[in-house]
C-alpha cells in the first residue's frame, strides 16, 4: 500500500510507474501523488520600500510585482470611496490625499506614543495615543484608527500575492528581515504584522545579517566583513565572519532613528524656514504642502547622489490674498552635505562600538558591504570610506540584498538550501529591574542566539510574598533609562525575612530574538511564565481580530475586482457585438438583429447600474444570440465556410480512411 503523508523537499520529482501483474501501469490512472515543496519565500519589509524574494535554481532570486518592479514602495491609502491602495499607486496620489496615505510606518511599530514624538512631526497624517498609550495611526476615510501593524500586513499581504502569482504557487510562509538594533517589542510587532497578512512567519532575522548571507551565499574563503546598512528609517552596523558556510554576527549596533527620511527632514525644514523667512509662511502647517515639500526634497536628494546642483520647483505651494505662491530654488551638494553634517557624524559612532564589541580594528576587516538606498549618498560613501580606509564593495545592490539575504534563509528553512549555519545575536542586554531601581543584566548584548541564562534572586523586605519583575532591555545603569518589555508577578511566596527565599528567574531568547521569561520560588515551588508582550502594541485577542479583518478586506477587494472585471468584460462584449453588427448588416436577418440589440440594451443597462449577477447573466445571454448571428450568416448561400472538407461545428471528421490522421513531412527552412 503507498504512504502518500509524506512531505517532500524537491520539487517537481517524477512520480514513477508500477508494475501490475507483469504489465506496466501508468501510476496516473490511479491517481499521482503530487509532491512539491512548501515555498517560502523572504522578505524585506523596509520603512521606504520593501522587496520579495525566494530560491529560484539553487539561487536567490527578486520577485518582480504587480506592477513590473523588483521593489514596492511601504505605502498604504484609503480613498473617499473607501477603497485601499498598495505600494506604487497609493504613493502616487499622496499629495491629493495626505491625511490618509500611511509610509514610513516602520518607524512606529512596536513603540509606545511616548516614544515617537519626533517622528510623528515629518509626517501629514495623524499619528494618535490609543489604549495602553500605543501608537495608532487615524484614517478619516476609512474612519477608524490602525495599529502600524495593520498598515504594515497591507504591504505584507501584497508582497505575497504578487510572489504567488510570479511563482505559480501558493506563499503561506515568510522569512522576514528587521533591523538589527530593533528591541524585542519591535520584533514581536513585526512578527504579528505576518500572522495579520496571513502568513506564518518562520524567522526574524537582521538585516545586516540578511545582507551578509546574500553576499557571502557562494563564497568559500573566510573574511571579516562589515556591513553598514543605512536605509529609510533605520541605521545598523555589523560585524561578521564569513566562510564555509557559517555566518557568525561578531557584533551589532545601530540607531532606530537614523535613515533616509532624516536626510529628506532636512531639506524639508531648510526650504520651508527658507519660505518662511521671504513669505511669512509655515508650510510644514499646511499637510498638503508638506506633502509636497517631503516629495521634493527626497527627489532632490536622489538626484543629488548623481549631480552637484539640482533645482526644486513647486508651483502654487500655497496662496495669500496677494495670490498664488511658488517654490523655485538651487541646492548644492555642498549645502545639503553642510545640513546634514551632524546626521554624517551619528554614522561614525555604531561602526566604532560594533567593531569595539567585536574585539576587532578596522585593518581585521577584509570587506565593507553597503545596504540601504541612502548609501548611495556621496557623502554617506565618503564616511564610510574614511572610517575603513578601503572601498565599499559595490558588487550587491543595496535595495535588494536584504530581501535576497532572506530568501536564503527561507531556503534553509525549507530544505532547498543545505550547509549554512547562521549564528546570529542579540543587539541590547536583557535584565530585570532590582532594589534601589538598578538594572541587573543577565544576558549581554552581543550574546549569540538562542540563549538561555538564569540568576537565583532574593525579596527586598521581611515577610514578603509577591515580587512583581520588571524585565529590561538597554545598555543603561538604571532601569528607568532603559526599555520596559513588561512586567509580571510571582505569587504565594512563603513569608520569610529578606534574603531568605531564593527566586530563580530564567531567560530565554529563541532564533527570532524574541524573549521569555520564566520566575520560580524554589521554596514554593510556585512558577509563573511569561512571553513578554507587554510593550508590544497588540494583544492576542487583537491580532486575531485584526487577521479576520485583514481577510473580510480581502475578500471585499476580490468582490471589487471581480466587479471592475465583469464591467470590462461586459462593455468589451457590446462594443464587439455593435461592431460586428455593422460590419454585416447586409448579411444578419432583421429578427436576429432586433433580437441581438435587445441583449445588448439590456446589457448596458446592468453595466450602468454595476449590477454584477445582471451583467454575467446579460453576458451569457447575449453570447447565445450572437452565436444565432453567426449561424444564419454561415447558413446564407455564399457563405465563405463549407467551401471544402467539413462545415465548422459540424461535428463531423473529414472523410477519410486513416481516421483524420495525415502523413505529411516538413523541413525548418532558415
Amino acid at each position: 500500500m503507498l504512504n502518500t503523508s509524506f512531505k517532500q523537499t524537491m520539487k517537481g520529482t517524477p512520480v514513477a510507474s508500477r508494475q501490475v501483474a507483469g504489465r506496466r501501469m501508468p501510476m496516473s490512472r490511479r491517481g499521482a501523488v503530487a509532491v512539491r515543496a512548501e515555498k517560502v519565500v523572504g522578505i524585506d519589509l523596509g520603512t521606504t520600500n520593501s522587496a520579495v524574494a525566494a530560491m529560484e535554481g539553487g539561487k536567490p532570486t527578486i520577485i518582480t510585482n504587480a506592477e513590473g518592479s523588483r521593489t514596492t514602495p511601504s505605502v498604504v491609502a484609503f480613498t473617499k470611496g473607501g477603497d485601499r491602495l498598495v505600494g506604487q499607486i497609493a504613493k502616487r496620489q499622496a499629495v491629493v490625499n495626505p491625511e490618509n496615505t500611511f509610509f514610513s510606518v516602520k518607524r512606529f511599530i512596536g513603540r509606545k506614543a511616548g516614544e515617537v514624538g519626533e517622528e510623528t512631526k515629518q509626517v501629514p497624517y495623524r499619528v494618535v495615543e490609543g489604549s495602553d498609550r500605543n501608537v495608532k495611526i487615524f484614517s478619516s476615510h476609512a474612519g477608524k484608527e490602525f495599529a502600524p501593524e495593520e498598515i504594515s500586513s497591507q504591504v505584507l499581504r501584497k508582497l505575497t500575492a504578487d510572489a504567488s502569482k510570479f511563482l505559480n504557487d501558493k506563499v503561506e510562509k515568510a522569512v522576514i528581515t528587521v533591523p538589527a538594533y530593533f528591541n524585542d517589542s519591535q520584533r514581536q510587532a513585526t512578527k504579528d504584522a505576518g500572522k495579520i497578512a496571513g502568513l506564518d512567519v518562520l524567522r526574524i532575522i537582521n538585516e545586516p545579517t540578511a545582507a551578509s548571507l546574500a553576499y557571502g551565499f557562494d563564497k568559500k574563503a573566510n573574511e571579516s566583513i562589515l556591513v553598514f546598512d543605512l536605509g529609510g528609517g533605520t541605521f545598523d552596523v555589523s560585524v561578521l565572519e564569513v566562510g564555509d558556510g557559517v555566518f557568525e554576527v561578531l557584533s551589532t549596533s545601530g540607531d532606530t532613528h537614523l535613515g533616509g527620511d532624516d536626510f529628506d527632514k532636512r531639506i524639508v525644514d531648510y526650504m520651508a524656514d527658507e519660505f518662511n523667512k521671504n513669505e511669512g509662511i509655515d508650510l510644514r502647517k499646511d499637510r498638503q504642502a508638506l506633502q509636497r515639500l517631503t516629495e521634493a526634497a527626497e527627489k532632490a536628494k536622489c538626484e543629488l547622489s548623481n549631480l552637484t546642483q539640482t533645482s526644486i520647483n513647486l508651483p502654487f505651494i500655497t496662496a495669500t490674498p496677494e495670490g498664488p505662491k511658488h517654490i523655485d530654488t538651487q541646492l548644492s551638494r555642498v549645502k545639503f552635505e553642510e545640513l546634514c553634517s551632524d546626521l554624517l557624524s551619528r554614522a561614525k559612532i555604531p561602526v566604532e562600538n560594533a567593531l569595539r564589541d567585536a574585539k576587532l580594528t578596522m585593518a581585521d576587516i577584509n570587506e565593507v558591504t553597503l545596504v540601504g538606498g541612502s548609501t548611495r549618498i556621496p557623502s554617506v560613501i565618503n564616511v564610510v570610506r574614511t572610517m575603513c580606509g578601503k572601498e565599499p564593495c559595490a558588487s550587491v545592490n543595496p535595495d535588494e540584498v536584504v530581501a535576497l539575504g532572506a530568501a536564503v534563509q527561507a531556503g534553509v528553512l525549507s530544505g532547498e538550501v543545505s550547509d549554512i549555519v547562521l549564528l546570529d545575536v542579540t543587539p541590547l542586554s536583557l535584565g530585570l529591574e532590582t532594589l534601589g531601581g538598578v538594572a541587573t543584566k543577565l544576558i549581554t548584548r552581543n550574546t549569540t542566539l538562542p540563549t538561555s541564562k538564569s540568576e537565583v534572586f532574593s525579596t527586598a523586605a521581611d515577610g514578603q510574598t509577591s515580587v512583581e519583575i520588571n524585565v529590561l532591555q538597554g545598555e543603561r545603569e538604571f532601569a528607568r533609562d532603559n526599555k520596559s518589555l513588561g512586567t509580571f508577578r510571582l505569587d504565594g511566596i512563603p513569608p520569610a525575612p529578606r534574603g531568605m527565599p531564593q527566586i530563580e528567574v530564567k531567560f530565554d531568547i529563541d532564533a527570532n530574538g524574541i524573549l521569555s521569561v520564566t520566575a520560580t520560588d524554589k521554596g514554593s515551588g510556585k512558577k509563573q511564565d511569561i512571553k513578554i508582550t507587554g510593550a508590544s502594541t497588540l494583544g492576542k485577542d487583537d491580532v486575531e481580530r485584526m487577521v479576520a479583518d485583514a481577510e473580510r478586506f480581502a475578500g471585499e477587494d476580490k468582490k471589487k475586482r471581480e466587479a471592475v472585471d465583469t464591467k470590462n468584460q461586459a462593455e468589451s462584449m457590446i462594443y464587439q457585438t455593435e461592431k460586428q453588427l455593422d460590419e454585416f448588416k447586409e448579411k444578419v436577418p432583421e429578427d436576429v438583429k432586433s433580437s441581438i440589440q435587445n441583449r445588448v440594451k439590456e446589457l448596458r443597462e446592468s453595466a450602468g447600474a454595476d449590477d454584477v449577477e445582471g451583467m454575467k447573466k446579460g453576458i451569457e445571454a447575449l453570447q447565445q444570440e450572437v452565436m444565432k448571428m453567426g449561424q444564419a450568416m454561415y447558413g446564407q448561400p455564399g457563405g465563405d465556410a463549407g467551401a471544402a472538407g467539413a462545415q465548422p461545428g459540424s461535428g463531423e471528421p473529414p472523410k477519410d480512411g486513416d481516421g483524420g490522421v495525415i502523413d505529411a513531412e516538413y523541413t525548418d527552412k532558415k
